[in-house]
C-alpha cells in the first residue's frame, strides 16, 4: 500500500469520525450516518489495499 493511499484512507476515516461526532452533538442523524459511511468506505479501501499488498508479497515469494 502506498503512502498516499494510507494517508487518503486515514483522512477519510478522520473526516468520518468528525462528521459522526458533529451529528451526535447536534442531533443530526443524517450527518452522523454520513460520518459512519465515510468510515466504512475508508475501512473497505484499506482492506482492499492490504489484500493487494498480500497478493504482491505472495507473487514475489513465488518468483
Amino acid at each position: 500500500m502506498g503512502i498516499a493511499d494510507k494517508a487518503s484512507n486515514k483522512a477519510e476515516d478522520l473526516k468520518g469520525q468528525t462528521k459522526e461526532a458533529a451529528g451526535k452533538a447536534t442531533g443530526n442523524p443524517d450527518l452522523r450516518d454520513e460520518g459512519k459511511a465515510d468510515q466504512a468506505s475508508s475501512a473497505v479501501k484499506d482492506a482492499g489495499e492490504k489484500i493487494k499488498d498480500a497478493g504482491k508479497n505472495l507473487k514475489d515469494k513465488l518468483t
